[in-house]
């Protein structure tokens, strides 16, 4: 036993870091972070090999939002969610295909992504992890300039240009 985990615990491995979950940060199922910080999920087809890609994300809860949109459709009410209060479903359930469920996934995870990276933008740029709610508000940013307009001058009474 201790002859293979000497030889399977030093350097390749699959790129998880040095081998095992010893590191492991999967605050959320069916999540895992990017070595440069970003949040991604996926999730396997059932009685299949292959995967959904359910995208890549600024922050754990809404990689784990994408994930409980595709576990749901994937595997009905009885799935096991991350956050089963905050599950919204359109009510159609059966036979959709990955690319559906994907498409559905990777909208709730983008919109809770903008709202998640609003909120801490508002809160003075920290990322402290907070519980999501439903009653996040839409973020307003300040009107973006025209940038292929020539500024107006700040004194009306000088000629700058």
């Amino acid at each position: 036993m201790d002859g293979r985990r000497a030889a399977g615990g030093g350097g390749g491995g699959g790129g998880g870091g040095g081998g095992g979950r010893k590191n492991d940060q999967r605050p959320y199922k069916g999540i895992r972070m990017r070595k440069w910080g970003k949040w991604v999920a996926e999730i396997r087809e059932p009685n299949k090999r292959s995967r959904i890609w359910l995208g890549s994300y600024s922050t754990p809860v809404a990689a784990a939002r994408a994930y409980d949109t595709a576990v749901y459709y994937l595997r009905g009410p009885s799935a096991r969610l991350n956050f089963p209060e905050l599950l919204a479903s359109d009510g159609v359930l059966g036979e959709l295909s990955a690319a559906s469920i994907r498409k559905k996934a990777i909208e709730v995870g983008a919109r809770v992504d903008a709202e998640t990276s609003c909120t801490s933008l508002h809160m003075g740029g920290t990322r402290e992890h907070r519980e999501p709610t439903s009653e996040l508000k839409p973020c307003w940013f300040q009107e973006k300039p025209d940038l292929n307009k020539k500024p107006e001058p700040e004194d009306p009474e000088g000629d700058y240009w």
